[in-house]
């Protein structure tokens, strides 16, 4: 009796264990771009495994998009910054040429406000992490960042620190892509891998 008591909580864990995972969708497959399209001149090549964004020789913005729109989710994606880090995840956004109207999760060097929230061609900065929480990024390492976006609230973790908890009404009503950018200027390299996407349904 106790050891049918002991087996069925196990049973349990591991069928919910199995639905979490299959709940979850790889962005990037390692072995190409399917799924995504560029925008841009800049470059976005697979290396290794590896998801590599590097700037081109027009050293302007560039962004690879998803070509599915995802609305409420859970996104987790490692990245490493190599030269100039300046980059970027956007949610519920949308690309014209290179003109891209949403909401950026701020990929960045030291002290420039990863994980906080910048809204382009809008409003500009809606959200940056708190001074000491900037420390969270390992700058020329691999880094984990989390970002859950359900109805008009953002939250991010880097390396699992929350960076920033927002909520807005104009993020509430917004629609789109999920994309990642390399800033213009030239100089940018940033490796990323295990993008991996999970839709909130509830």
């Amino acid at each position: 009796m106790n050891r049918a008591v002991k087996v069925i909580p196990v049973l349990a864990l591991l069928v919910l264990g199995v639905a979490c995972k299959s709940g979850s969708e790889k962005l990037f497959n390692g072995k190409d771009l399917d799924g995504w399209t560029r925008y841009g001149t800049e470059k976005w090549y697979v290396e290794d495994g590896l998801l590599v964004s590097e700037s081109g020789p027009d050293k302007a913005y560039g962004y690879l998009a998803t070509d599915k729109n995802y609305d409420n989710f859970e996104l987790e994606a490692d990245f490493m910054q190599e030269a100039d880090g300046n980059s970027g995840i956007f949610f519920r956004s949308n690309i014209e040429g290179t003109k891209i109207s949403g909401w950026q999760v701020e990929v960045a060097p030291p002290g420039l406000h990863s994980g906080g929230v910048y809204e382009s061609y809008g409003r500009g900065w809606l959200i940056k992490p708190e001074a000491e929480k900037e420390e969270a990024l390992r700058y020329g390492e691999w880094n984990h960042m989390k970002i859950r976006v359900q109805g008009n609230r953002v939250t991010t973790w880097l390396n699992g620190e929350q960076m920033i908890d927002l909520t807005d009404e104009q993020i509430g009503e917004g629609q789109g892509k999920i994309a990642l950018q390399i800033h213009d200027g030239g100089g940018i390299k940033v490796l990323w891998k295990n993008i991996v996407v999970k839709e909130i349904t509830e």
